[in-house]
This record gives structure tokens, sequence and C-alpha cells, in this order.
């Protein structure tokens, strides 16, 4: 296929014919270079659609790591002396119904406080405190103080 313009020139009257062929190639890409954006499109939009895909299966089915929550009290300690501390059960946000706050120190001493307001004064002869409860079937340690 050839291009011609004609384009009128102001010298002589002659009208010139100008081939654009060579700028065709330029502006609209030959035979083997039309074909390649179109087919890298279909391309990413497949892909685009596969990995979309995936990612609302994997919400709606629920494949995701499932995450348990672990026991939540509050507790406050208070030193009466250097070995002797009272704890307190202050609230109870996830702690199986009536499984009590076990408290315990490194050399074995145990406490347990059962309710909600309960407060206890034992012996922990400088070692650290754990308070250890229940909540779904599980033991989790609600807090730790260290003197």
């Amino acid at each position: 296929m050839l291009l011609c313009i004609v384009l009128p020139t102001v010298h002589s009257g002659a009208v010139v014919h100008m081939d654009l062929t060579q700028y065709r190639s330029k502006l609209i890409g030959n035979e083997d270079e039309r074909a390649v954006s179109p087919v890298i499109g279909v391309i990413l939009m497949v892909a685009i659609t596969v990995i979309l895909a995936a990612v609302i299966a994997a919400f709606v089915l629920d494949l995701g790591q499932s995450q348990s929550a672990s026991a939540s009290a509050s507790v406050q300690f208070d030193s009466e002396n250097s070995t002797h501390t009272t704890v307190t059960w202050i609230e109870s946000d996830r702690v199986d119904d009536d499984a009590p706050l076990t408290v315990q120190n490194q050399s074995g001493t145990i406490t347990v406080l059962t309710d909600v307001g309960d407060s206890e004064s034992f012996a922990h002869g400088g070692d650290s405190v754990s308070v250890v409860t229940t909540y779904q079937g599980e033991n989790s340690t609600v807090q730790t103080w260290n003197p």
C-alpha cells in the first residue's frame, strides 16, 4: 500500500507527491510487530484474573492460618518486702469459666486465686513469678513479674 499526500507548493503551481511508506512502519508498526502488544496484554489480563481469583478463594474458603486467642487477665503485684509479694486478680478478660489463676515462682511455690478480686500473699524468694490460667482448654501465661 502506497501512501501519498498531495501538498500544494507556493513556488510553482505544481503538486508535490510525498512517499510516506517509510514513516508508516514507525507509526503503525510492521506486520510482525503489531501482534506483540495484544498478546502480552491478554497474558497479563489472564494472570491478573487468576491471581485475583486465588486471593478471593483463600478468603472465602478460609485457607489462611486460623489464630486462636490466648488467655487474658489483669493482675496486680505489690511487694511487701524483698521476699514476699501480694498478688491481686483485678480483671478477667479471656479465662475459662471456673478456671483459677495459678501463681508460681521458679522454686515451685504455688498460690491459687479462684475469683476476680481475690488477693494472696506469698513468698517468692527473689525469683520471678508467673501467672498461668486456662482459656479454650489451653494453659497460657497471663503475666510474668520480676522482683
